[in-house]
């Protein structure tokens, strides 16, 4: 199985990635040196759908081709596995809180995006209407989509930080691969904005889990009892993510920003 590096990796690890050749198919591998690690691990991304290599500080490019040509047939199957993508156009279906609504363009409407509601009895979905010209689709839907999510997570931190007595430093949105949400110690707290796409329930347990580590910075027995009291949803949430998360994962995949 060949792999193709570019001239300058022979020199060191002054570039990032390599690309693989296997059964016919080329997978763009990204290396990631990381000081703590002891050995050679290999993830794949749901979101960004590639490859990433993780190594020790001292680890060779020629192990790490090795490493990649052993494993080709699991980094293959791992992909297949991944949702088809669905991008952000006119036909779509795509979640919101749960309920799915289908991307309706109507370039000559005014507004940006909004929902209309299918008349009483009907079986159709509710339409995302979507104005202005056709490459700015994918961009307005997907700004709406991150504009409902930091609604929806500020109303939800605001409410538990209510209860507990504390504060949020901040709240912020990121398209995040590898955790639906973050606390730093200063209290600043990341969500995915993709949350929006899944039911609320789901949203406020995160919110509420994100919430809960501005008091414990851990994943302690007092944490999950103050989880579990601000979101009593909790098990069925965790339930739903490991179910249906990475399905969120393919909404708006392989768009091109306008």
């Amino acid at each position: 199985m060949p792999v193709q590096t570019p001239k300058t990796a022979l020199r060191g690890f002054d570039i990032n990635f390599f690309d693989v050749v296997h059964a016919g198919e080329t997978y763009r591998v990204q290396i990631k040196r990381v000081a703590t690690a002891r050995r050679y691990t290999l993830r794949v991304r749901a979101a960004t759908r590639d490859v990433v290599l993780t190594l020790p500080p001292r680890g060779s490019l020629s192990r790490a081709k090795l490493f990649v040509e052993r494993h080709a047939d699991w980094v293959k199957s791992r992909l297949a596995r991944l949702p088809v993508p669905t991008p952000f156009g006119p036909g779509a279906v795509i979640p919101l809180r749960g309920v799915p609504l289908e991307i309706l363009h109507r370039p000559s409407a005014r507004g940006t995006v909004w929902i209309e509601q299918p008349e009483p009895g009907s079986s159709d979905h509710p339409k995302l209407c979507v104005s202005g010209e056709a490459p700015f689709v994918a961009r307005r839907v997907r700004d709406f989509l991150m504009r409902e999510a930091k609604r929806d997570l500020t109303t939800a931190v605001e409410r538990h930080t209510k209860t507990i007595g504390a504060a949020a430093r901040r709240i912020g949105l990121r398209d995040t691969t590898s955790r639906w949400g973050s606390c730093s110690a200063a209290g600043a707290l990341n969500f995915s904005w993709r949350l929006i796409m899944a039911p609320s329930f789901v949203l406020d347990y995160l919110a509420a889990h994100e919430v809960a580590h501005l008091v414990h910075m851990n994943h302690s027995a007092e944490f999950w009892a103050l989880a579990q009291r601000l979101a009593p949803e909790l098990e069925r949430a965790e339930a739903w993510l490991k179910l249906h998360g990475i399905g969120l994962m393919r909404f708006g995949a392989g768009d091109k920003e306008a």
